[in-house]
């Protein structure tokens, strides 16, 4: 069976970042075992829907825009970056055809912070205005090796992590994740600042990982990154639609 991954544009209004970031996250998918489906911000949502009847997971990629402070009930400050309604609107439409059908989801950076406010948790929007932490979570993209993770030993990453690995990532952020949304636990936090690093739904039957660093950007270097979208794809390769015998 051929496994399909609907993954959104990155962004509505920054084509040189599509051009940039979307190459990484289909590649990975593709060099995990499955074929990605872009899913264009500008389509109607019937079409948006038709795509989806064909897919088996849902990836929910990083962003140079950040989420509406409105929709987790917070105000704008002025170093929270500008929304991107249209990539927001699809985001919504695969969370909940991925959650009605539970089909396997991994978020990445943004995906992640869409993930949690979308069940209904909140964001820093700011970690420097915050007073947060000193740790640069945001040294740019050449940066493999920015800061370590400590994974919660019960978890779904825990089981994809290499034995004896002192797991370190990249980073590229500078939002996060305030308070866990409805049934996602904290499975891996910066230990130098506690800034959440990922969240996992808080189910067996239903894959829900987000992170907040890009695996995608070391497929080819980090055995990590490769077991992180392995697991996301075999996910996706034994998912059926409700009510299959």
């Amino acid at each position: 069976m051929d496994v399909h991954i609907a993954i959104p544009e990155p962004t509505s209004k920054d084509p040189g970042y599509n051009l940039r970031a979307l190459p990484q996250y289909i590649s990975a998918i593709q060099s995990a075992g499955a074929r990605a489906t872009v899913i264009p911000l500008h389509e109607r949502q019937d079409r948006v829907a038709r795509l989806l009847t064909g897919v088996h997971g849902v990836l929910l990629p990083g962003s140079g825009y950040d989420i509406d402070p409105q929709a987790y009930g917070d105000g704008r400050i002025a170093a929270c970056n500008d929304p991107d309604p249209d990539r927001a609107a699809v985001d919504e439409l695969l969370l909940q055809d991925a959650f009605n059908l539970r089909k396997p989801i991994l978020a990445i950076c943004y995906g992640a912070q869409a993930l949690n406010v979308w069940r209904n948790g909140s964001l820093i929007q700011d970690l420097a205005d915050a007073g947060k932490t000193e740790v640069n979570h945001r040294p740019g993209r050449e940066v493999k090796e920015a800061h370590p993770v400590r994974i919660a030993t019960d978890s779904r990453l825990a089981a994809m992590t290499p034995d004896g690995t002192d797991i370190q990532v990249n980073s590229s952020h500078h939002q996060a994740l305030r308070v866990p949304g409805d049934n996602l636990r904290v499975t891996a936090i910066c230990p130098a600042d506690e800034v959440i690093e990922a969240v996992e739904l808080d189910s067996p039957e239903h894959f829900v990982v987000g992170v907040q660093w890009h695996p995608e950007r070391t497929y080819t270097t980090s055995p990590f990154s490769r077991a992180i979208f392995s697991a996301f794809v075999h996910a996706a390769s034994e998912w059926e639609p409700a009510g299959r015998p």
